[in-house]
C-alpha cells in the first residue's frame, strides 16, 4: 500500500503532524496562491515571532535541510508542554509515536526524496495569524496538516459499562457482577467511540455492526447494521451523536423491543475519503442483550414495579416442597448477580445449537430452556437422579443454589452436572429465565399427577386379594412437583391466554420429540383448552385427575371397585411479592370443585381429545375411610402414627375388612420396598364414627428411607354385607430437624463474620461422611465442610467464618447431607453495614 495517498508536505504550514491549524479571516485556500517554487524564500515573512519562542523562532530558516531526521522528536516537546497544558496533553499526548509510525516512518525515502523542489502551488498565508483549535470542523479544505485525508482509524471504544454509570442503572442491570455492557432491549445506551482524528460530519461516516452466534445473518436479525441517525424510528435500530470532544465521539443507541437476546459481537466502521475501517470485534466489546419488562413493546413487559423486583430482579426465593399435608419450603440462592451466573446462562443458549434467529421470542427461550435444562445423552445442564445413589455427584438435596450448578456446568465445557431433582431443576430454570430477562417463579403443585395415558386418571389394579399389581401400576402421583412460570404475551394464541406460563423443566413426557415442557398458558389449563400450544393436554391432567381403583375377579377381568375424586393438583404454592410468605395459585389453575366452570373447563378437555371415562360403581358407598396426621405430623428418628378414621353413614352395622400395607416410596410415588402389612376385622354400629390409631415403629422403617424421607400407607379392603370395596393411597414424609445458623456479632461490609452453625442428630445411630454445604453472603463458589461421622443423637455445633461481600440486606444458606439422612438445611437473614 502506498505510504502516501496525499502528500503532507504541499503545505508549508504543515510541521510534523500537529493537530488542526486553520487561519482566521480572509484565507481562502488554494485556489487563487502563487506558486512558489522554493516555499522556504518567504512565504510565512516570520508569522511564528514570538509566539512559540523556541523551537518555532524562525521555522522557515531552513526546514528542509533534514526533514526526514528526527521531524517528531523536537517539536512536540516544548510547545505542547506548556502553551497546550491539558487539552494537548490527554488527547494528543505524543501523537506521533505511534499512529505514524508506520505510515510515515520514512515519509522523505522515495518518492518524496525532496519535499523542499516541489512546484507545486502553495498558499499565501498573507502573514495572517494561526490558531491552533482543539479539534477541526471545517471540511471545506482537505489541507489541514493532510489530518483529513488520513484513514478515519477507530481506537478504543468505550462502552460505559460501569456498574454505577447510567447504561448498568437506567437498564436495571448493574446488580450484576461482571465487566461487561448489559442491556435491555428497546430502550437507549450510550458509548463513545475514540478515533485517530477528529470525526466530521459532513465528510466522514460511521456506523455500528452487531453480530450474533456463529453464522449471523441479515435477514435473520442476528447482524445487525446500526445507522447514524438523526431521530430515532419506532422499531428501528439506530445511533445519535450526542457529542463530539476531540478525537472522541459520543453515541446514543437506542435497540428495538423485538431484538434477539444475546450476546453481540461488536464492530464499529468508518468510511471517509481514504478508504474503510472497521475494528475488529474482541470479547472486551461484546454486548449482552436481555428480555426487558420495563419496555412496554417488549412481549415480557410487566406493569407492577413491586412484581418486576420479585420475579425478575429478587436474588433469592422459597421454593416448596413435601406433601399436600406437610408443606415445606426451601430458602434458595437464584444467584443471578453472581459473577460468571450471566455468561453460564448465554452459554447455555449457545449450548443449544438452536437457531439465534429465534431467541428474539420468548416463546421459544422457553422451550429452549425446558430442553436444556435436564441432561439427556450428555447434553444438558444437570442430570436427573431418582435413585438415592448418588455416590459420584452431589445429593439432589443437597444443592442450595442454582448459581453453583450453571458455573460448574460452564466451567467443565458443557459435561452436565450431577445430579438434580424438580426442585434444583425448577430453581435452576428460574435462574436462567430471570437473567435473561423473563420474569418467572418457581411453583409446586402437591398430589402431581404422572397420568402416562393422559386419561385425567391414574389408575390402581389389586388382584382378587386386594394386593397390589406391580406390573400393571404404571400411574403414579408425586408427593410434589415443581415446575417455573414465565411472564408473556402468547401472539400464537387466542386472546386471553397471555401471561404466565407454564415452564416445566422436568418434564415426564416428551413434546415433539424433545423431554420439555411449555410454555403452557395457564389460563388455558384453566380452562380446558387442551388444544392450544404447548403441552396443555399434560399439564391439564397434572392438576385435574382422579384415582381410580381397579381389581381382578375370579375370571381375570378387571371391573372398577373404587374412585377418588379429585386427588390430583393441589395447594399449588409460590412465593408471595415482597415477602416470604407462601401463596396458594390453584385457583389460577382450576376453577372451584363443583364449580359450573369446572364442569365447563372439564367438558371441553373432553371434547378436545382428553380422555376419561366414566365409571360405575357396583354397590353404594356407605362406609367411608380417611387418614390423617396427628399434630405437625412423624418426625424422622421416631414411630410415625397416623389416625384413621371410619364412618358408617347408613343406618344398619358395618363389618369392615381392612388389610393395610406401608412402604418406603421415593417422593415421585413409586414403591421401594414394603414395610409392614396388617389385617384388621371392625365392627361398626349404625352412623358410627371410628378413629383408629396406625403405628410405624422407628425399627420397621430405619434401614428402608430414602430421599425425603417418603412414606406410604396403602389401605384396602371390603365390607361384609354390601361388597363394597374400600381403597385410599396416604403419602406423608418423616419431618427432618432444620439447620440453626446465627452470625456471632455484627456484619460488616468486607470483614470476617464468623456463624454459628448447630445441628442435632435425630437418628439413634452414626451419621456416616456428613457433608455441610454453604452458598450466599456473596460466596462466589459454594463452601464445602467434610464434617466426617456424628454420633448417634450428638449435637454438633460448628464455627464457620464469612466475609460479606454486599451490603444489605444478605442470607447465607447451609444445607447438610449424608447417606443416612438427607433434606437437612437452614439460613439466616443478615443485615450487612456498610461500616461500624
Amino acid at each position: 500500500m502506498m505510504p502516501f495517498v496525499n502528500n503532507p508536505y504541499k503545505n508549508a504550514c504543515t510541521l510534523g503532524r500537529l493537530p488542526g491549524i486553520t487561519l482566521q479571516d480572509s484565507w481562502k485556500g488554494a485556489c487563487n496562491a502563487p506558486v512558489y517554487t522554493n516555499p522556504c524564500a518567504n512565504p510565512c515573512v516570520n508569522p511564528w515571532a514570538n509566539v512559540y519562542m523556541h523551537p518555532y523562532a524562525n521555522p522557515c530558516v531552513n526546514p528542509c535541510i533534514n526533514p526526514c531526521a528526527t521531524p517528531y522528536a523536537t517539536p512536540y516537546a516544548t510547545p505542547y508542554a506548556t502553551p497546550y497544558g491539558t487539552p494537548y496533553a490527554t488527547a494528543y499526548g505524543t501523537p506521533c509515536a505511534t499512529p505514524y509510525a508506520t505510515p510515515y516512518g520514512t515519509p522523505c525515502a522515495t518518492p518524496y526524496a525532496n519535499p523542499c523542489d516541489f512546484g507545486t502551488p502553495w498558499c499565501d498565508y498573507d502573514k495572517k495569524e494561526v490558531v491552533v483549535k482543539k479539534y477541526v470542523d471545517d471540511c471545506t479544505s482537505t489541507q489541514v496538516c493532510g489530518v483529513e485525508n488520513s484513514l478515519l482509524q477507530v481506537r478504543t471504544v468505550d462502552l460505559l459499562k460501569c456498574r454505577t454509570g447510567p447504561n448498568r442503572l437506567e437498564h436495571h442491570t448493574h446488580f450484576f457482577h461482571e465487566d461487561r455492557l448489559i442491556v435491555r432491549r428497546g430502550q437507549c445506551f450510550n458509548m463513545w467511540v475514540d478515533l485517530c482524528r477528529p470525526f466530521n460530519r459532513s465528510c466522514d461516516k460511521l456506523h455500528l455492526e452487531l453480530k450474533l452466534g456463529h453464522i449471523a445473518s441479515i435477514r435473520d436479525g442476528t447482524y445487525v447494521t446500526i445507522p447514524i441517525v438523526d431521530e430515532f424510528k419506532r422499531d428501528c435500530w439506530g445511533a445519535k451523536i450526542v457529542e463530539i470532544v476531540q478525537n472522541r465521539v459520543k453515541l446514543c443507541v437506542n435497540s428495538v423491543p423485538t431484538a434477539c437476546v444475546g450476546r453481540y459481537q461488536l464492530s464499529v466502521v468508518t468510511q471517509c475519503a481514504a478508504g474503510r475501517f472497521a475494528l475488529p470485534c474482541v470479547p472486551e466489546n461484546d454486548i449482552y442483550m436481555l428480555f426487558n419488562p420495563w419496555c412496554k413493546d417488549d412481549c415480557v413487559y410487566l406493569n407492577d414495579e413491586a412484581e418486576r423486583a420479585e420475579y425478575v430482579l429478587n436474588n433469592m426465593g422459597k421454593i416448596y416442597y413435601g406433601t399436600k399435608q406437610q408443606i415445606a419450603c426451601r430458602s434458595w440462592n437464584f444467584g443471578l448477580f453472581e459473577e460468571g451466573v450471566l455468561p453460564a446462562c448465554m452459554y447455555v443458549l449457545e449450548k443449544s445449537c438452536t437457531p439465534c434467529s429465534g431467541w428474539g421470542n420468548p416463546i421459544n427461550i422457553s422451550r429452549v430452556v425446558s430442553d436444556m435444562v435436564i441432561a439427556k445423552k450428555d447434553c444438558g445442564v444437570l442430570v436427573g437422579n431418582w435413585s438415592n445413589c448418588y455416590g459420584d455427584g452431589v445429593a439432589p438435596t443437597s444443592w442450595c443454589s442454582s448459581s453453583a450448578i450453571l458455573k460448574q456446568y460452564y466451567k467443565c465445557g458443557g459435561i452436565p452436572v450431577k445430579y438434580g431433582q424438580s426442585l434444583a431443576f425448577a430453581g435452576v430454570t428460574n435462574t436462567l429465565l430471570r437473567c435473561l430477562g423473563i420474569p418467572s417463579r418457581p411453583v409446586s403443585n402437591f398430589c402431581s399427577a404422572h397420568d402416562t395415558d393422559v386419561s385425567l386418571t391414574t389408575d390402581v389394579y389389586l388382584d382378587e386379594k386386594f394386593q397390589l399389581i406391580d406390573q400393571m401400576n404404571r400411574d403414579s402421583i408425586w408427593n410434589y412437583h415443581v415446575w417455573n412460570e414465565a411472564w408473556m404475551t402468547r401472539s400464537d394464541l387466542p386472546s386471553g391466554f397471555g401471561g404466565w406460563q407454564v415452564i416445566d423443566a422436568t418434564p415426564q413426557l416428551t413434546s415433539q420429540g424433545f423431554s420439555r415442557c411449555g410454555p403452557t398458558s395457564v389460563a388455558a389449563i384453566r380452562s380446558g383448552q387442551v388444544f392450544l400450544k404447548h403441552d396443555v393436554p399434560f399439564l391439564f391432567a397434572e392438576v385435574n385427575n382422579d384415582r381410580v381403583y381397579w381389581q381382578r375377579k375370579c375370571d381375570g377381568t378387571f371391573g372398577v371397585v373404587h374412585v377418588e375424586k379429585d386427588v390430583g393438583g393441589h395447594c399449588i404454592s409460590t412465593k408471595a411479592v415482597g415477602s416470604d410468605q407462601r401463596i396458594d395459585i390453584t385457583n389460577f389453575y382450576k376453577h372451584p370443585c363443583g364449580s359450573s366452570e369446572r364442569c365447563t373447563a372439564l367438558e371441553t378437555a373432553l371434547r378436545h381429545g382428553s380422555r376419561r371415562c366414566v365409571y360405575p360403581l357396583p354397590c353404594a358407598e356407605d362406609v367411608v375411610c380417611e387418614i390423617g396426621l396427628k399434630g405437625d405430623g412423624p418426625c424422622v428418628g421416631k414411630d410415625a402414627v397416623l389416625c384413621i378414621n371410619l364412618k358408617n353413614k347408613c343406618s344398619s352395622p358395618r363389618t369392615v375388612t381392612l388389610y393395610s400395607q406401608a412402604a418406603a416410596t421415593y417422593y415421585t410415588g413409586v414403591r421401594k420396598t414394603f414395610l409392614k402389612r396388617e389385617q384388621t376385622c371392625i365392627e361398626l354400629k349404625p352412623s358410627e364414627c371410628r378413629p383408629l390409631d396406625w403405628t410405624l415403629t422407628y425399627d420397621e422403617y430405619k434401614e428402608h428411607l430414602v430421599d425425603h424421607s417418603s412414606l406410604m400407607l396403602n389401605l384396602f379392603g371390603h365390607v361384609t354385607q354390601t361388597k363394597q370395596v374400600v381403597a385410599t393411597q396416604y403419602s406423608f414424609r418423616l419431618r427432618t430437624p432444620d439447620l440453626a445458623i446465627a452470625p456471632a456479632c455484627d456484619a460488616i461490609l468486607g470483614q470476617e463474620v464468623p456463624f454459628n452453625v448447630t445441628f442435632q442428630n435425630p437418628l439413634p445411630c452414626v451419621l456416616k461422611n456428613t457433608v455441610f454445604r454453604f452458598t450466599g453472603l456473596g460466596l462466589q463458589h459454594p463452601r464445602v465442610v467434610n464434617y466426617g461421622d456424628i454420633a448417634g443423637h450428638a449435637k454438633v455445633c460448628l464455627t464457620e467464618r464469612f466475609i460479606p461481600k454486599c451490603h444489605g440486606p444478605q442470607q447465607l444458606l447451609a444445607s447438610f447431607d449424608c447417606p443416612q439422612l438427607t433434606q437437612v438445611h437452614g439460613f439466616a437473614n443478615i443485615a450487612v453495614k456498610q461500616h461500624f
